[in-house]
């Protein structure tokens, strides 16, 4: 969804705007020394891991080289520019959310949320190198998810009742739209924390719906319709899923959606009609606790258990249900994972210690120890990409 013709002027007003009056980002937010010089020859971005620190001294954003044979090599860190944060009551993950850090293809572009300064970072991609380019405010307090679809990019703030805010990309910089802004109005004060705001905000994959999960603060999905401008519904249409908690999702074409459900701890399966309404039509429990996030390979699903510190393999079948087909342990405290683009590849985050675990993906969807790496600054970290 590019912007829209009509929007061109607005665009241009709006960056002459920010040009005019916003400092620009500092050029000192580069890697630190010890970073390495670039990819090997050939791999380019689609060789590349980056793994979101969130800690609330300084965020970071560390830069791993993927071999071929799937295993990561330390290659330098990146100042986000902004500080990390914690909910209240989270262990094993501060932000208890999935998708705060995303990358775009499309543009190159890394976004990073930095919950501790309600800001959001956005680095130029190189290969496994990145380059600043912009903070900008997230325009509510405490962002923790991140959706880009096209030229629209939605924020999900996640404190005092949670709201999402909108930009559109152009010339090469993210421009908040005051109109694309909406509260969620969840109960600010419902404790704890961690378990009481949203957990991810995405697009379905025609980009004509934006849908954030509200977990134990409603229990439901929040879906609002996407007009051609970019700008959000006015209201949204929100359907409850009692007791289900739903945190993290996935998307998988015909408006379906895979949602972990923290309360059953099951993958369960919903469809978004065309009216916003959610339909729930299929669940696979997976006999572990706390499943909380989900990523998606080719036919293949890992939903992660932080409670069990164990990763659930699930497998589509023919009319797009989840069907278990094994549980894989990871270090403690399992939480984000991304996939290469390839899918032959897996890394998790584990919120505990610090820990990336990799793994190859075998043809039947086990999953293959290779190794491990401990992110500096990264326990209770949460934010991975893969190439």
């Amino acid at each position: 969804m590019r912007i829209p013709t009509r929007l061109g002027l607005a665009v241009a007003t709006a960056l002459a705007t920010t040009a005019a009056l916003a400092p620009a980002a500092p050029a000192s937010f580069a890697a630190e020394d010890t970073h390495g010089h670039g990819n090997p020859s050939g791999t380019g971005g689609r060789h590349a891991v980056f793994v979101q620190t969130d800690n609330p001294a300084g965020n970071r954003i560390a830069a791993y080289q993927r071999g071929e044979d799937g295993t990561l090599t330390p290659d330098g860190s990146y100042d986000t520019g902004g500080l990390g944060g914690v909910l209240e009551g989270s262990v094993a993950d501060h932000l208890a959310s999935q998708g705060s850090l995303t990358y775009d293809p499309r543009h190159q572009r890394l976004f990073a949320v930095n919950a501790g300064s309600d800001t959001i970072s956005v680095f130029t991609v190189d290969g496994d190198r990145l380059e600043l380019s912009q903070v900008i405010g997230s325009g509510g307090r405490f962002p923790v998810s991140i959706a880009v679809h096209d030229d629209l990019v939605y924020v999900l703030n996640a404190l005092d009742g949670a709201s999402v805010q909108g930009y559109a990309f152009g010339h090469g910089r993210l421009i908040r739209m005051a109109d694309w802004h909406r509260g969620l109005g969840l109960d600010p004060n419902a404790a704890p924390q961690f378990t009481h705001t949203p957990g991810q905000v995405g697009f379905t994959d025609d980009g004509s719906q934006l849908v954030v999960t509200t977990k134990a603060n409603g229990s439901s999905l929040v879906v609002f319709g996407i007009a051609p401008s970019g700008a959000p519904a006015s209201a949204p249409v929100v359907t409850a899923d009692p007791g289900g908690v739903p945190f993290g999702f996935v998307t998988g074409g015909h408006r379906r959606l895979q949602v972990t459900e923290a309360g059953p701890n099951a993958l369960a399966t919903f469809t978004v009609g065309a009216d916003g309404a959610a339909t729930r039509t299929t669940a696979a429990a997976t006999g572990q606790t706390a499943t909380c996030w989900v990523t998606a390979t080719g036919d293949f699903l890992y939903a992660s258990n932080a409670g069990s510190s164990t990763l659930s393999g699930f497998r589509l079948d023919r009319q797009g249900r989840p069907v278990l087909i094994g549980t894989t342990p990871t270090h403690p405290g399992t939480v984000d994972s991304a996939a290469s683009a390839d899918g032959r590849f897996l890394y998790v985050q584990t919120g505990i210690e610090g820990i990336v675990d990799e793994f190859r993906v075998d043809d039947a969807g086990s999953l293959t120890v290779l190794g491990s790496q401990t992110v500096p600054g990264a326990i209770g970290g949460e934010g991975i990409v893969a190439f």
